[in-house]
């Protein structure tokens, strides 16, 4: 009965996951796990600059799969985007901050 008390009593945590969450993508694998992994080294890189860390995601999309990609790396922000078909993706890393990477030439 104590237990359940002090259960009871102690404050909810958040959970922040340290892995990216993809909530919609129509990418090719290739592509795919390049963005995931370029996203999560920006992001971790550049943990107090969202501006810096979308800039270097860009940058190596570019140089790899040919310009014109899009990235915006923030938090609580909505979005309606035209995109070329199998170039988007869009997924949460380190809980809520959201990243979308899109091509549109």
């Amino acid at each position: 009965m104590g237990e359940e008390v002090a259960a009871a009593g102690a404050a909810v945590e958040k959970v922040v996951h340290t892995y990216p969450l993809i909530r919609h993508t129509d990418m090719s694998e290739e592509m795919r796990v390049e963005a995931i992994e370029l996203s999560v080294t920006a992001c971790e890189k550049f943990s107090q600059n969202n501006e810096l860390a979308a800039r270097m995601v860009k940058e190596s999309m570019d140089k790899k799969f040919g310009p014109a990609f899009h990235v915006v790396v923030g938090e609580s922000y909505g979005f309606e985007i035209t995109y070329e078909c199998t170039t988007i993706c869009y997924m949460y890393f380190g809980g809520n901050q959201a990243i979308c990477i899109w091509k549109c030439s």
